[in-house]
Parts: structure tokens; C-alpha cells; sequence
């Protein structure tokens, strides 16, 4: 039995849970049909207990789900036994910092809308620590260190060979807030403007002259899984990351990005704007 299952791990078991219901059976139904007992679908479904790959290719087809990409997905999701970089934070940091490094590892592609504070993907060394300096209740100097060292480890999917895609689009507020020191903000800026010359990596500003924009300001990451109906919304809130992942809104969520994306600078323009902040420091 798992302690702690990860937010990958939760997904498998609600994915699984969703298919179950769809095909309107209960829990007790789907452990006869697997010769299983109800706790044992029990766990699967609270992401207690893994499932093996026969077992599942067996629960999709009492489920009726034909959808035979997606229930590859949900096998692969079942038999990773990958032990990334970010188990060196084990017992280090909270289990949502690896977390989000595991479903970094996993995108296909990112979206960010940042509002107030840069997406931790582009933070500098600096920026970072500032960022993190600010938290309530106050860090510990370990514990800082420990939160800035992970930020920019996550960096790794933006490297190498194949990269992951990034879209960004930032408000001009998140560019001009004094996070920490002049010299940190003129940093910050200058490696926005670096980043953004990757051919994988998009950045975009809504200025702040941009008419009836009110509705878009909410900051969002939009990770793609292998099958679209595996992405995740990743929203900021006072007690933790909330994590999004039924269908219909992440089809709201795709919806809203396009539309902020649309209405903001186009990359040129936006380095044109970023540059002339950096002067401005």
C-alpha cells in the first residue's frame, strides 16, 4: 500500500474511476469481473495500490472504452517506474515540488499565463530567491536554498536534444514588479529576452494599454500529457497548487489560452517591450 501516492498516480486511479462510472458500474461489479475483491478496486481507484497492465487492459474492455491510444497512455501511466532528478528532493521538500517535476518530465508542451510573478520555467537564480524570501510563513535559509535549487533543476525540460515547447504569455505587471533588487529585475528581464530567441520557447506580453482584459487576469500552466484527455490546468492558491483535470474544463481552459494568447503582443512586439523595460532600469 502507498503512503503518498503522486498527483501521476492520482490521475491513473481517477481516470480510472471516471471510466467505471461512465460504463455505470459499481466498484463491487468491476472487482467480479476482475476476481477481485471491492477493496482491491477500492485502492486502484484512491491510487493506494497499482494496477498491472493486464489488469487494466482488462478493466478497459469490461469498461467499453475503445479508445485504444488513451488506454496506452494509462498503461504506461501504470508500469513508469521512472526515478527522475527530482527524487534527490525526497523527504526534502513537499511531495507537490515532485510533483510538478514529474509532470514536467511527462508534457509534451507547456502553456503559462503569468499575471503578477514570471513562470518559475524562466525565474533567474535571483528572481527565484527573492520570490521564495517573500513566503508566509517565513523559510528557514535550508529550506529556501532548497526551494530556489529545485526551481531552476526544473529548467532540464527546456534543454537537451528534444525540448519541451513553451508558450508563455506574461503581463506587462509581472515585467515591472520589483520583485527583488534593480539589478535582479534587469537580470530577470535580460534572460526572458534570451530564452525567448529558443526556437521551442514563445513569449508573449499583454501590455497594460490593452483594452477589456480584466477576464483573462488569472495565472495558469497548461500541461500536455501524451493524450489530450491526460492534460492537467495547474491553478495558483493561498493553501497549494490546485490541479484541474476533467474534460470539459480543460477544454475552458484551452479555450481561455488561445483567446489570452490572441489578444496579447505578438513575440517581436514583446521583445520590442521587454527590451525597452530593461533600458528603463
Amino acid at each position: 500500500m502507498r503512503r503518498e501516492p503522486t498527483a501521476r498516480q492520482l490521475r491513473l486511479a481517477t481516470e480510472l474511476r471516471r471510466l467505471r462510472e461512465a460504463a455505470g458500474l459499481t466498484a463491487r461489479q468491476a472487482a467480479a469481473l476482475l476476481g477481485v475483491s471491492p477493496a482491491q478496486i477500492t485502492h486502484i481507484e484512491s491510487a493506494l495500490a497499482g494496477v498491472s497492465e493486464q489488469r487494466l487492459r482488462r478493466l478497459a474492455s469490461h469498461y467499453a472504452c475503445t479508445d485504444q491510444e488513451f488506454i496506452d497512455s494509462l498503461v504506461s501511466m501504470a508500469t513508469d517506474r521512472t526515478r527522475g532528478w527530482w527524487e534527490e528532493y525526497r523527504g526534502l521538500l513537499p511531495a507537490p515540488f515532485l510533483d510538478l517535476s514529474e509532470l514536467d518530465h511527462h508534457s509534451r508542451f507547456q502553456y503559462n499565463v503569468a499575471i503578477l510573478v514570471v513562470p518559475g520555467l524562466l525565474q533567474t537564480e535571483s528572481y527565484a530567491r527573492a520570490v521564495y524570501a517573500t513566503r508566509i510563513p517565513e523559510l528557514t535559509q535550508e529550506e529556501l536554498e532548497l526551494r530556489v535549487r529545485h526551481r531552476l533543476a526544473r529548467r532540464v525540460i527546456l534543454e537537451g536534444p528534444s525540448p519541451v515547447p513553451l508558450d508563455v504569455v506574461i503581463h506587462e505587471a509581472a515585467l515591472r514588479i520589483m520583485v527583488g533588487p534593480r539589478a535582479a529585475a534587469r537580470a530577470q528581464l535580460a534572460h526572458i529576452l534570451e530564452a525567448s530567441e529558443a526556437d521551442h520557447i514563445n513569449v508573449q506580453v499583454v501590455p497594460f494599454d490593452l483594452e477589456s482584459f480584466s477576464w483573462g487576469a488569472s495565472t495558469m500552466a497548461y500541461l500536455g500529457g501524451s493524450v489530450t484527455k491526460l492534460d492537467t490546468v495547474i491553478r495558483d492558491a493561498p493553501t497549494g497548487a490546485m490541479y484541474v483535470d476533467a474534460e470539459d474544463q480543460l477544454a475552458t481552459y484551452r479555450a481561455r489560452y488561445q483567446k489570452v494568447k490572441a489578444m496579447a503582443l505578438g513575440p517581436e512586439r514583446s521583445r520590442d517591450l521587454i527590451l525597452r523595460l530593461t533600458k528603463e532600469l
